[in-house]
């Protein structure tokens, strides 16, 4: 039931013919998890909590950086190096105290996933990396749950809905991931500050018509946004009825080896084209045989930090310094975000090198596991 300080902040609400009182009361008694604070999660977080839902719980195991503050709205400028889930819950209960917020200072994972998922009636995927998308949606599917899912990079963005019973899933429209390295990161790509807003209030509308049980959700379509033409697209898929996670025999009934399944884990006996994560990068540096470390960012860009010992050669320069890089033992190049260092690695390849790995992640994920 509703109190009387929550009829007044919901008036707008239960005013309008399709929500009214009982929507409210819905929306009240719904559980809606975000998976990243972040640009997406900003906007989706912000208007749930407006409107009213129940519960909300916060996934997420970054800290709050002076970079995001362009997009990411949830966060302030005091909140820098703040856990990102505990700056979210401050501003969330500042806009709403009625709403009653969990945490999860952590990364979504294998083992974590579907025991975190279980509690909430929705999900809402704010993330920008393949591995937690493919996560979500699979967790999503074997536990029963609705996946909002949206995706932004420069000036486009993308939202549909995952997981009903009769719907399609992420993997009816996106079978297999991008090759690694082949899709930019925002960190890399750049994103435009308001674009997250409108995507991912998009999804935070979904979420309020799915609960509500109005209007026509993005089931089996994905809607595209263009905002340098201002342009809306839809593009409708079906369910794939052969679809390993979702079809009529699915094969996925357990949750796998993300990053392994999307080409991100490094293999010791093969290192040509492989990736290595920075964890496992730091437990190499300190075994019997390190590799040779080489930083193929700009000079300006070092100021930002860099892996001790490591080899400085900025990308236009390996054609010139390429007599610098050893053939006859373990070469791991990185950059910010993996980009380069990947695009590195593949012109070196043409020259015969068949030792190197790229870190995933770049520096960025480095500091991560500080």
């Amino acid at each position: 039931m509703l109190t009387t300080e929550e009829l007044e902040r919901y008036k707008r609400h239960t005013i309008l013919p399709l929500i009214g009182r009982e929507g409210q009361e819905k929306l009240k008694k719904a559980s809606v998890l975000v998976v990243g604070t972040g640009g997406l999660g900003s906007p989706i977080l912000m208007y749930l909590a407006a409107s009213g839902i129940g519960k909300i719980g916060i996934v997420d195991f970054d800290v709050v950086d002076s970079s995001n503050l362009q997009r990411q709205i949830i966060h302030k400028t005091g909140n820098i190096d703040m856990p990102k889930v505990d700056s979210a819950r401050e501003m969330l209960l500042y806009i709403n105290p009625f709403v009653k917020i969990n945490t999860y200072n952590e990364a979504l994972t294998s083992d974590n996933a579907l025991s975190i998922i279980e509690n909430y009636d929705i999900v809402c995927d704010g993330t920008d990396n393949f591995q937690t998308r493919y996560l979500v949606n699979d967790a999503c599917v074997i536990a029963g749950k609705t996946n909002v899912f949206g995706s932004i990079r420069q000036f486009e963005g993308q939202v549909s809905i995952f997981g009903t019973t009769d719907g399609p899933c992420y993997r009816c429209l996106f079978p297999e991931p991008p090759e690694p390295g082949t899709v930019p990161s925002c960190a890399e790509a750049g994103v435009m500050g308001v674009l997250p807003g409108v995507i991912g209030t998009i999804q935070a509308t979904e979420v309020i018509k799915l609960i509500c049980n109005i209007g026509e959700a993005l089931i089996g379509r994905l809607l595209q946004y263009d905002a340098l033409s201002m342009k809306f697209d839809n593009i409708r898929f079906a369910k794939d009825e052969d679809c390993p996670c979702c079809g009529n025999k699915p094969s996925i009934t357990e949750l796998m080896d993300y990053d392994a399944f999307c080409g991100t884990t490094f293999n010791a006996s093969s290192s040509i084209n492989e990736n290595i994560s920075a964890r496992e990068l730091k437990a190499l540096i300190n075994s019997a045989k390190p590799p040779l470390i080489i930083d193929v960012r700009e000079t300006e860009e070092l100021r930002e930090g860099f892996i001790d010992g490591s080899l400085h050669i900025a990308m236009n320069d390996i054609p010139q310094q390429v007599n610098k890089i050893p053939k006859n033992k373990p070469v791991v190049i990185y950059c910010h975000s993996g980009i380069r260092s990947r695009h590195v690695i593949q012109y070196l390849k043409q020259h015969d090198y068949n030792n190197l790995t790229n870190l995933t992640g770049g520096i960025e994920a480095w500091d991560m596991e500080r």
